[in-house]
């Protein structure tokens, strides 16, 4: 079995969403001095690879902890989309062409090489969007989640999150967000766990997840 850490490392340096507060992560507990070590972590629900719950935009989806531990593993496909450019959609054939397997996956987590500007202002560029045809096909099929290596779901310029509005309001679809490693993953049906750190009513949480083929 291979198992592929599809997760990005948290750490003073991690980029967060713009306007959100940074990070801080600071040794709280020395060996010197108190004979241990331990960290004290100070960050927001949506730092590093997370999960959006339906509650994090509407006050009665549902929150995270609220959610069954099977709704964050299943089946996983991932979608490349790596030749589409910055600033453009990712239109619905790249679901259609792989249609049967697509069908099959539980969650579909879509490559698009953004990855690799990780940690330098490109981060933060027009990234490819999946289109509006992929989110009503996600919808119409009920996902469990659907995954990017970008940080968001919608363009960074869209203060709306029209996307995201339609997706968590089927109370029933996470996204999840900063992925990496989906290259390893190659193109048939996988294994995904993916799990949140679970606090009460989590409108998100960094999440740790593995794809095993």
């Amino acid at each position: 079995m291979k198992i592929v850490d599809l997760t990005q490392t948290i750490s003073n340096t991690t980029p967060v969403y713009p306007d959100t507060e940074p990070l801080k992560l600071t040794i709280c507990n020395t060996y010197e001095k108190n004979g241990f070590k331990e960290t004290y972590l100070e960050l927001s629900s949506h730092t590093g690879t997370h999960v959006d719950a339906p509650h994090h935009l509407y006050a009665e989806g549902i929150a995270l902890d609220q959610m069954k531990v099977e709704s964050f593993i299943g089946k996983g496909l991932v979608i490349d989309a790596t030749d589409i450019k910055a600033g453009q959609e990712i239109p619905i054939s790249y679901i259609t062409r792989c249609k049967e397997k697509a069908d099959e996956a539980d969650f579909l987590l879509f490559h698009t090489g953004w990855a690799n500007y990780w940690g330098v202002e490109e981060y933060f560029g027009e990234y490819p969007v999946i289109s509006k045809e992929i989110v009503d096909y996600i919808v119409a099929t009920k996902k469990k989640g659907i995954g990017f290596d970008t940080i968001g779901l919608d363009p960074i310029s869209n203060a709306e999150l029209t996307l995201h509005h339609k997706i968590l309001s089927t109370n029933a679809t996470v996204i999840i967000e900063n992925l990496c490693n989906l290259e390893q993953l190659g193109h048939e049906i996988f294994t995904f766990v993916g799990l949140p750190l679970k606090f009460e009513n989590s409108d998100g949480a960094p999440i740790r997840v593995i794809g095993m083929i």
